[in-house]
């Protein structure tokens, strides 16, 4: 099964995002039991969120 966990597991808090994968803590704990559809589409959204995630965390520190 594929997954995008990259065992750099901590929520980050302004945003609610796993600051490794981009899920939140709702997708990870119920990732094994989503269909691949499912799967996918949470997949698609992970590089947006990752980006918006990092530009924030950029922002934050200026």
């Amino acid at each position: 099964m594929r997954t995008p966990c990259i065992n750099v597991c901590s929520i980050d808090p302004a945003n609610g995002f796993c600051v490794g994968c981009g899920r939140t803590l709702g997708e990870i704990a119920g990732w094994m039991s989503l269909s691949e559809e499912q799967r996918n589409t949470v997949m698609a959204l992970l590089p947006d969120r990752l980006r918006q995630s990092a530009a924030a965390t950029l922002e934050h520190r200026a």
